[in-house]
């Protein structure tokens, strides 16, 4: 049985790439003026040439358009917004005891292939309990995409272990939480601009791999809310700084 381990979310210093993907994936719409997007990356000690050199290798890369009014986020990265904005409020319903089921039937993939449909399936927050057999409790208000169905079967199941047993063997519940524990520490203590984007980048990656158990399932004391409670209120602060730098201009 496999452990679906998330990324290490220690944070870590963001370059300038880091820091315009960051400022324009919490802005709605995902668009600044160039002449906006310098003033706001200035508190990040980031100077106009390096700021160039990245918006034009970021328009190359395919990660911004250049519009008339400024830079745009790619139609690639307004997915992983919406992944982010998901991340921050989860949509749910009651969970009745049934569990999503997905089993991957298509054969003679690349390597590339199967590496992508584990990512795609990993985003969609399931978990591998054995090759090719993904599944995780039917509590989120999302379907799944019907792409699926030309490489898999889906559907629903009741696994005859114990759920909560179950889930804590699919996900390292324990090592989530105390990691999520950390960053909250770390968020408080993070000053100035820079540390505090570096520490809510990390607490983004880490919102990510959250599995959104219903809370039956969760071990006592999750952090889970805390830690999307911190996020929301550093994501209005952000907000509010990019709202007030556009419409002072």
């Amino acid at each position: 049985m496999r452990r679906n381990d998330p990324d290490d979310p220690r944070p870590r210093p963001l370059s300038a790439r880091s820091v315009v993907l960051s400022l324009l994936l919490g802005t709605h719409p995902p668009e600044l003026p160039a002449r906006e997007l310098g003033r706001l990356v200035e508190g990040f000690a980031i100077g106009g040439s390096t700021l160039r050199a990245a918006l034009s290798r970021m328009v190359a890369a395919g990660d911004l358009r250049r519009t008339d009014a400024g830079y745009r986020l790619s139609d690639r990265l307004l997915e992983r917004q919406r992944r982010q904005d998901e991340s921050l409020e989860p949509r749910t319903r009651a969970w009745g005891g049934d569990w999503e089921l997905v089993v991957v039937t298509a054969s003679g993939r690349s390597p590339a292939e199967r590496a992508d449909l584990r990512t795609r399936l990993a985003a969609l927050r399931l978990a591998e309990l054995r090759e090719g057999v993904w599944l995780r409790p039917a509590n989120l208000e999302r379907p799944l995409p019907a792409a699926l169905d030309e490489v898999a079967e889906r559907g629903t199941a009741r696994p005859g272990r114990p759920a909560a047993e179950l889930a804590a063997r699919l996900w390292p519940l324990d090592t989530w939480s105390v990691t999520a524990r950390a960053l909250l520490g770390h968020v408080d203590r993070a000053m100035g601009p820079a540390e505090r984007l570096a520490a809510f980048a990390a607490v983004v990656r880490h919102l990510l791999a959250d599995p959104v158990l219903p809370p039956d399932l969760r071990p006592d004391g999750w952090p889970g809310d805390a830690l999307r409670s911190a996020y929301a209120g550093y994501r209005g602060e952000l907000t509010g700084g990019v709202r007030s730098r556009v419409g002072g201009a």
